[in-house]
């Protein structure tokens, strides 16, 4: 480690000169903070294995040399090759959850964990009232998870295309100790579901269209590109969820997608299907939910 590194010696010294280097590199955020400032002290604390919420503690604990040596890494990693934070660190937070991430998945991010928050209320009155969900795309089965303590009385499966978001989604599912409740499946949406049936359909799909996908930054190229794009107008995973759910919807049955920035095109396609667009905190433009007698014929 050379000269400048060994003068940062705090805690404090450390999240300051990461804040500087990511302002000065221009990294994007996007997959779990929204500046240099939070992505520092996630960086740093984690790094370190030290509590988020303690970092008031530990702002002037000193670094140990070779603790110093792992932390110039992950900055220099993060600013050079544009590595989203959550891969170097291995880990993940939705709606306070904490989850194993690597390059073999996406980021978690769904306003749908955000409407899991009260389960789909009123929508699902009752949590008892669901015996069987599914979330299809699910990649490091973050949602499926988060569907299992909404819904402690279901049995939920987690259905992704990818071998390897399969072994990541049972590594989390492992974490949590719920082997007994939520299975992963690898399957093509609904190819190897034949014969379910579920009370609940959850998706956060690939959703982003081609134009979008040539201009993404670079940090999102390091996910799994399999993920992210969807077709010409991103709707083609949308399409199938549509075309298909009904076939796997008990009689009540809801499904519930969310589709980025598509809901003007969502609409076009479908002009006669009466969807019901879920608030969250950036809007109502994002999640849809249909029951099974709405769905497109």
């Amino acid at each position: 480690m050379n000269q400048a590194y060994q003068s940062l010696t705090t805690i404090r010294d450390w999240i300051r000169y990461s804040v500087s280097r990511f302002e000065q590199s221009g990294v994007f955020f996007g997959h779990g903070t929204s500046n240099a400032y939070d992505e520092s002290v996630w960086l740093v604390m984690s790094a370190l294995h030290l509590p988020l919420d303690t970092l008031d503690h530990f702002l002037d604990a000193r670094v140990l040399p070779q603790e110093a040596k792992h932390l110039q890494h992950l900055i220099q990693r993060r600013v050079s090759e544009r590595v989203p934070t959550a891969y170097l660190l291995r880990e993940a937070w939705l709606r306070g959850f904490k989850f194993y991430v690597d390059e073999r998945v996406i980021v978690p991010r769904s306003f749908i964990a955000e409407l899991l928050d009260n389960g789909l209320q009123p929508w699902i009155e009752y949590p008892e009232l669901i015996a069987n969900a599914v979330d299809i795309c699910t990649g490091s089965g973050c949602l499926g998870i988060l569907l299992a303590n909404a819904f402690p009385d279901a049995q939920i499966d987690v259905v992704d295309i990818s071998p390897d978001a399969i072994a990541v989604a049972n590594i989390n599912i492992q974490q949590y100790q719920l082997e007994h409740q939520v299975h992963a499946i690898q399957s093509d949406m609904f190819a190897a579901l034949q014969g379910k049936r579920y009370d609940l359909i959850i998706s956060n799909p690939p959703y982003v269209d081609a134009q979008a996908m040539a201009k993404l930054p670079e940090e999102y190229r390091n996910e799994p590109q399999i993920a992210l794009g969807s077709g010409h107008d991103g709707l083609d995973h949308t399409h199938t969820l549509l075309h298909e759910a009904a076939n796997y919807l008990t009689d009540d049955g809801l499904l519930v997608v969310e589709i980025g920035h598509n809901r003007d095109a969502l609409i076009a396609a479908y002009p006669n299907t009466p969807f019901t667009w879920l608030e969250v905190e950036a809007g109502d433009q994002f999640v849809f939910l249909l029951h099974k007698a709405d769905l497109p014929q």
